[in-house]
């Protein structure tokens, strides 16, 4: 049967929607309908995205149009510097329209607001994406009358659902969460695996050399670059982890090590919030493992939780809250970003670490992120729009839907407790603890200017969290410093925020 013009569908591929049977291409026809997928300086530029993330999105998309063509769809596919891009989704998407003469425009939902707002200007259609484990009126549904959100709440009934390490209606091991087996630090005699490396292939090479050129002056060391670009090689990427690092990624997780950013993490973040991964897939290599015999159940548990529970968590939250969500400042948040965040020039050792991680990979780990880099944007009372900013451009894997709430609500406590029952705010001893940051430092861990500001942190927020029952125990310790020992605490704390290390 022959189809006329009017019944050809353009159907839209995002960057991070990489994922042969996502929503938009289900149903259609390969030998009428055509995929359309654009680079856009519009979504390369809106925050300086680091280099190193704009190369892995481009060549990951161009792969994946490659695979799309193998399998038989007709791509429209525009570059960024093809002749007469214009710079927009929607402008591609109307060029796209008029040049093949469509009759529909058909798009998967984004992952942020802000492009569900434009999409819903030139889609004809837009359609559920079913990528996620909890669609986001499912979430709703458990979120209703709920007074607080709690991950952990949501975590076991999301175990439930999908049976995972379950047996029978009872947890696997007796117990739903092992975090409290997790939380050792990094021997200095444990040798920690290499991570996956994709050696860059000819279309790899010609978006790092687009990059270089058109995006010379954006945040972060372009190579080495050794990222995976296609399904295969994230897959590949997932098997190394659970061979090599998943048996010590829970015990050694919290930990943070100078020099050394990988340590027993899996880093495939990038891999799933792009689509290259499924998340049921990687649950599934990990609950193999345990099965098998090759990893222990706090490892795996801890694994599972990252995905299953936080990562479907945080984008519940994130459409549950609503576009005003990531202008939250419950603590009246207003001093700018230090331009040490940008350059990672300080003497303080575990900042400029995790400045120097992220600069050169695009990644830092959970706990680099929120125990050093937002436990000092919180202490400090910086700027949650501009910290948010921050988090979305440097890291490979941030979008906003993920991004946005580990900011706004676990980091920086800028919603007021909307799901983090406590602010995660801490003093230089558990830096100490956790890592070697402080071996060399400048700073010893009782001058540290994370302790200074922790207890200034504590003082001037008083106001809105001397109610909290989970901080009664600090401000009862805060209460029995002398008043001198406080004012001495507060004139250390103002002379640090005015000094040339807090400048923009």
């Amino acid at each position: 049967m022959s189809h006329g013009a009017q019944d050809l569908v353009v159907r839209v591929v995002l960057g991070d929607q990489l994922t042969p049977d996502i929503a938009a291409l289900r149903g259609g026809d390969r030998a009428r309908d055509v995929v359309c997928m654009a680079e856009v300086a519009g979504e390369a530029g809106y925050v300086p995205h680091h280099k190193k993330k704009l190369a892995f999105v481009f060549s990951a998309m161009r792969h994946f149009a490659q695979e799309l063509k193998a399998d038989g769809w007709r791509v429209d596919y525009m570059r960024l510097d093809a002749p007469g891009n214009t710079g927009s989704l929607a402008g591609e998407i109307a060029r796209a329209r008029a040049r093949h003469k469509a009759a529909r425009v058909v798009a998967t939902a984004p992952g942020e607001w802000r492009v569900l707002d434009e999409m819903r200007a030139w889609a004809d259609e837009i359609r559920p994406d079913a990528r996620f484990l909890c669609a986001p009126e499912d979430f709703a549904r458990w979120a209703k009358g709920r007074k607080q959100l709690r991950m952990e709440h949501f975590y076991r009934e999301m175990r439930r659902r999908h049976d995972v390490l379950m047996e029978g209606d009872a947890p696997a091991g007796g117990r739903w969460n092992f975090d409290a087996d997790n939380r050792k630090p990094l021997p200095p005699d444990v040798v920690v695996p290499r991570p996956f490396e994709q050696v860059p292939d000819a279309t790899t090479r010609g978006v790092l050399d687009m990059v270089a050129r058109r995006f010379s002056g954006h945040f972060g060391n372009l190579e080495p670059f050794a990222y995976a670009v296609t399904r295969p090689a994230a897959r590949a990427a997932l098997a190394q982890f659970v061979d090599e690092r998943l048996p010590r990624f829970g015990v050694y997780q919290d930990a943070m090590a100078a020099g050394d950013p990988w340590l027993f993490h899996a880093h495939i973040g990038l891999y799933l919030n792009a689509g290259l991964l499924a998340p049921m897939e990687a649950i599934d290599a990990a609950t193999q493992a345990w099965a098998d015999g090759h990893a222990p159940l706090a490892a795996v548990e801890g694994f599972v939780r990252q995905i299953l529970g936080w990562r479907e968590f945080v984008r519940g939250v994130y459409w549950h809250m609503g576009p005003d969500y990531t202008g939250a400042n419950a603590l009246g948040a207003d001093r700018p970003l230090p331009a040490f965040y940008w350059t990672g020039d300080t003497d303080m050792r575990c900042l400029a670490h995790c400045v120097a991680d992220t600069r050169a990979h695009a990644y830092a780990h959970h706990i680099q992120r929120l125990m050093v880099l937002g436990n000092f944007a919180l202490l400090a009372g910086l700027e949650p729009r501009a910290v948010q900013d921050w988090f979305l451009a440097v890291y490979a894997d941030a979008y906003e839907w993920v991004e946005a709430p580990n900011v706004v609500g676990m980091a920086l406590y800028a919603d007021g407790g909307v799901f983090a029952s406590k602010p995660y705010a801490a003093g230089g001893a558990y830096i100490n603890r956790m890592s070697d940051y402080c071996a060399g430092c400048a700073h010893s861990p009782k001058s540290c200017p994370f302790t200074t500001l922790y207890w200034d942190f504590l003082d001037r927020n008083r106001g809105a969290l001397g109610g909290n029952p989970r901080m009664g125990l600090v401000y009862k310790n805060w209460d029995r410093r002398s008043a001198q020992d406080k004012d001495a605490i507060r004139a250390r704390a103002a002379a640090f925020l005015a000094s040339s290390v807090m400048r923009a």
